[in-house]
């Protein structure tokens, strides 16, 4: 028997207190099993649990894995070296790989930053895990998997050549192993959407993104593959079945790419009697939603929706390669709220020669909208993106002084625009203040938002926001 512990890693707080189930952790598990009958598995999320490194480390020694998988975002990279380092100090024979976000923006970079580790995935990961998993313990055989970055006997790192093999049909991915977490424990905490209290699973029906937005990372490549309407269903079911869920929050990035996928997916609902309520708080693309589609998703049960402008100038949509159609997005948000759906908005500012006239902009055409609630995200530029390379060559010491350690709500104060820092965060603290400072806006929020009551809840985190004025999305 072989023995794994994945983790992933990241602390909440008071002003950051999402937690969702560890989806590519779920679905490397699930696959694991499936072609691996006899691993014994075990998933924490340091997240949902706030273990200390030394909590967490004990209960990787009790487990003692022979492969230790490690998921971490690029602000929570830091904990990597600390988990690593202490657990081959005790286990050496246990290999360490890291993989998701971090790995994916950093590559052959973590393992020369952190000497305890010893294999890297940089993207989709069931396939090569598996096969890093059938190659144990002999580093040699990690030659034939193709994309892989590891350490070999010598300490030298390897980069093998070719893409990481990944399964083309989501269909025949076997579901996420929801058993091995205790999925109620979520329903107590912050998800990605802002509704707190609910009986819900998450569910992530698409990957891979066909745009190409400056900031973004790329774990899943450009070139997007879809679950079936039918796989999503069987997938529902099975977790209405078994956890009694009813509330579906979809994390897909693109879920609305394919307007046919929509519609019959829809109809399968209908057609089924399935009494279910949808959440999109990943945003769907704002300016593909059509009436037809809006309708299909209202009447399958979707009652939050997000959309993501970033930026409300058109030069900016240009030149961060988003090319939103701005009036489309708005006529979405339009159709959606008109529906009584509860539509949230995401915004960026900060964006490298981004001007006082197009924070303004940004700033009504957001305060315009009919969107509830909306965010004003700080731009920041991860490893591996194309901002970030754009700053390398253009504004080089723009990233002199950035540190990702911990940054969240309140951190990685960075100004890539030519304006005075005092400035650009005043805009934000702006954006926030006459956004929600609308009596209007806030009527018609208390009477679309599922809980009216817990929207005292969120009180603390709209002070903080107005007068510190500088966060970040939860993604990279």
């Amino acid at each position: 028997m072989i023995k794994i512990f994945l983790a992933n890693l990241g602390f909440r707080r008071p002003m950051y207190p999402l937690a969702t189930p560890p989806m590519g952790l779920l679905f490397l598990a699930g696959y694991i099993r499936k072609y691996i009958p006899h691993a014994e598995i075990k998933i924490v999320n340091q997240r949902v649990e706030n273990y200390s490194i030394d909590d967490l480390v004990s209960l990787i020694y009790e487990f003692k894995p022979n492969i230790l998988g490690l998921s971490a975002l690029t602000i929570f990279a830091h904990l990597v070296n600390e988990v690593s380092t202490k657990v081959k100090g005790v286990l050496p024979d246990t290999w360490v790989v890291l993989g998701g976000p971090h790995a994916s923006s950093v590559r052959s970079q973590a393992l020369v930053d952190i000497p305890s580790l010893d294999i890297v995935v940089p993207g989709e990961g069931e396939v090569s895990f598996k096969l890093i998993v059938e190659g144990y313990p002999k580093r040699d055989n990690l030659y034939d998997i193709p994309g892989i970055i590891w350490r070999d006997n010598s300490g030298g790192i390897v980069e093998n050549s070719g893409p990481l093999l990944v399964e083309e049909d989501l269909d025949k991915l076997p579901f996420p192993a929801y058993d091995l977490i205790d999925l109620r424990k979520y329903w107590k905490i912050q998800s990605m959407a802002p509704v707190p209290l609910r009986r819900y699973a998450s569910i992530v029906s698409s990957r891979g993104c066909p745009y190409k937005c400056i900031w973004c990372h790329s774990v899943f490549g450009k070139k997007i593959r879809f679950c079936s309407p039918e796989r999503i269903l069987d997938e529902m079911t099975y977790l209405h079945k078994n956890y009694g869920v009813d509330d579906f929050e979809f994390l897909d990035d693109n879920f609305n790419f394919n307007r046919i996928r929509v519609i019959k997916f829809a109809e399968l609902i209908r057609n089924k009697g399935l009494k279910v309520k949808l959440a999109f708080p990943n945003a769907i693309r704002g300016d593909l939603a059509n009436e037809d589609e809006v309708e299909a998703l209202y009447s399958a049960g979707t009652y939050m929706c997000s959309f993501a402008l970033e930026t409300g100038s058109p030069r900016l949509q240009k030149f961060t390669c988003k090319n939103l159609d701005i009036p489309k997005f708005l006529k979405s948000i339009e159709l959606m709220a008109k529906k009584g759906v509860y539509t949230n908005g995401f915004f960026m500012m900060g964006f490298p020669t981004e001007t006082e006239e197009e924070l303004r902009m940004t700033i009504e055409t957001a305060c315009n909208s009919m969107l509830h609630t909306a965010s004003f995200f700080t731009v920041i530029p991860f490893p591996g993106t194309p901002l970030y390379e754009w700053l390398e060559k253009n504004r080089p010491e723009k990233l002199k002084a950035l540190s990702y350690m911990n940054a969240d709500f309140a951190g990685a104060k960075i100004n890539l625009t030519d304006l005075p820092d005092e400035v650009l965060f005043k805009y934000q603290r702006r954006a926030m203040l006459k956004f929600y400072l609308n009596p209007k806006r806030l009527l018609r929020l208390a009477k679309v938002y599922p809980h009216p009551f817990l929207l005292s809840l969120y009180f603390p985190i709209y002070i903080y926001r107005t007068t510190k004025g500088i966060f970040i999305k939860d993604s990279d």
